[in-house]
């Protein structure tokens, strides 16, 4: 597992091999960060320069540098944006349609990528959005049985416009961008369980597997198998699905990145 950056217990090793800035719940849009109290994406870029201080003063300038420029960044978010953000909270509401907000949101992620360039980026894969509406909570919110189409029609929207703007990025700042297309994977996944050696995937492992979040979880009854499972609580997928995206992550590198 790659530690995070604020991990009291991280070796200096560790600088090496790999390190996590992300925080749990955030977002491109800075105010998804301040809705849930975590670190939104500025202040993980601070912990990257950090990151880079304390990497020379481990190996040295040039080995530091090399380290930075041949790791492969990965930027996954946006999620929280839409189903803790926009869709819950009236102020990006009343201030965006759900378009210009999407544009508002690529907007964001674009200056990401041009201050990780700046640090020494360039490898970088950019996973894109769920099914949103697909989502166990989602749909119980709804009072849908089946997925809610304005949620998927907001996360395809988005995906798109990201992969519109990472094209427009490759080519200004030359990296090598790759992106995750996460929203295609669930679906076949949700369409064609069998093949990926699920049994539920409209519901979560935990308790109801309907509305549990978070610290809601906390006593609630697990299912038997969650191998069996797509969806882990309401909104994030099991270790099973997990792995599945990870792997079709690294083929993406291995094909896109590393060449």
């Amino acid at each position: 597992m790659i530690p995070a950056f604020l991990d009291p217990k991280l070796k200096k090793e560790d600088l090496l091999t790999g390190i996590s800035f992300a925080s749990s719940a955030s977002g491109y849009d800075n105010l998804t960060a301040q809705l849930t109290n975590v670190l939104p994406v500025s202040k993980q870029l601070d912990y990257l320069r950090h990151y880079k201080i304390h990497l020379r003063e481990f190996v040295g300038a040039r080995k530091a540098e090399e380290t930075v420029k041949n790791a492969v960044f990965v930027l996954s978010m946006g999620t929280n944006d839409f189903i803790q953000n926009y869709f819950i909270e009236p102020n990006r509401s009343k201030e965006f349609t759900v378009e210009q907000y999407i544009d508002y949101l690529t907007i964001c992620m674009a200056e990401d990528i041009k201050d990780m360039h700046n640090e020494g980026a360039t490898r970088l894969v950019v996973v894109g959005l769920p099914p949103l509406g697909c989502m166990p909570l989602v749909r119980t919110v709804s009072g849908s049985t089946r997925c809610v189409g304005s949620f998927n029609s907001a996360a395809f929207l988005m995906n798109s416009k990201i992969q519109d703007k990472l094209a427009a990025l490759r080519s200004s700042l030359r990296m090598k961008i790759g992106y995750e297309d996460i929203y295609s994977l669930f679906e076949r996944a949700r369409k064609f369980p069998k093949e990926y050696g699920f049994t539920e995937t409209s519901k979560g492992c935990v308790g109801s597997g309907e509305i549990e979040l978070g610290d809601t979880c906390k006593g609630q009854t697990t299912c038997k198998d969650p191998s069996k499972y797509m969806f882990w609580d309401s909104v994030h997928p099991t270790e099973k699905m997990y792995k599945i995206i990870s792997d079709d992550v690294t083929r993406l590198v291995k094909r896109h990145i590393l060449i």
